[in-house]
């Protein structure tokens, strides 16, 4: 009895099985004709997916050629994946070794077929996603992350605006000064801080992490996420998830432009500019 086992293949490194070899197992069909023909069963319907042609479809650069796995059916999709890093993995099939003690030669076993995962969700709160590669979470970390990076861009301007002191410092003016917010002082200490983000940040993750359907752990939407009821039109939500995407980007960017000029300079973002104004 042959059994199979899977070996990834890397598109980061340019590997790929194009016309993977299969095995025949040598089916075969009876038919047998008794009184009138019967019409044969139509084909199932494929489901369609909606693609924008080539042509009209947005991509991150003028006349830049979108990948065959970024199919623009996803909000926000530009066809942006140089290194193929969403690139849907494929594993090789091997029969197994020959392990005969009596031959000269043991021959290895021969490819057999390939196997293609699905990026489904499993109820592991560490590690939800079965294909760490997927667009899948991909995506998911994307918004994230980007969700992120728009309350850290918006709060490093603020705080230094009211303050006085850039990001990259507060931490030490904590140190040195207790915890504050705001140039506030707070009531507890940094220890106690830290402990309660950490439990309430995780708290809140591993919830996140529970839910298995892929829509809802993006847009929980609801009272506590949506009381105003924004996205009760399908129309008006896929705006907002596009918009959403767009400002995470845009965000992700400008943070990472925050951080640059911080070590380069050594000043924050509203200082940096005012030395223009001098």
């Amino acid at each position: 009895m042959a059994a199979t086992t899977a070996t990834a293949t890397s598109y980061f490194f340019g590997t790929r099985l194009n016309n993977p070899t299969t095995l025949n197992n040598g089916r075969f069909h009876a038919l047998l004709n008794f009184g009138k023909k019967k019409a044969a069963a139509p084909p199932p319907k494929k489901k369609e997916v909606k693609v924008k042609p080539s042509g009209d479809r947005l991509v991150w650069f003028p006349n830049a050629e979108p990948p065959e796995w970024l199919d623009g059916s996803m909000i926000g999709d530009r066809g942006f994946d140089p290194f193929g890093f969403a690139k849907p993995a494929e594993y090789l099939q091997f029969d197994l070794d020959s392990l005969d003690q009596n031959l000269a030669k043991n021959v290895a076993g021969d490819v057999i077929g390939t196997r293609v995962e699905v990026a489904d969700v499993k109820p592991t709160p560490f590690q939800p996603y079965s294909e760490v590669f997927g667009i899948q979470r991909f995506r998911e970390c994307e918004l994230i992350h980007g969700r992120w990076a728009m309350l850290g861009a918006l709060g490093a301007l603020v705080v230094e605006a009211l303050t006085g002191v850039a990001w990259q410092d507060a931490g030490k003016v904590e140190l040195v000064e207790g915890s504050s917010y705001l140039g506030l002082p707070l009531p507890f200490s940094l220890t106690t801080l830290i402990w309660i983000e950490v439990i309430v940040i995780g708290y809140i993750e591993f919830q996140r992490n529970a839910e298995l359907d892929p829509e809802k752990r993006l847009y929980p939407g609801g009272r506590f996420f949506d009381p105003l009821g924004l996205a009760n039109d399908p129309e008006e939500k896929a705006r907002l998830q596009l918009a959403e995407i767009k400002h995470s980007r845009l965000a992700m960017v400008v943070f990472l432009i925050f951080a640059i000029q911080a070590a380069v300079t050594g000043k924050g973002p509203i200082s940096f500019l005012a030395t223009f104004n001098k």
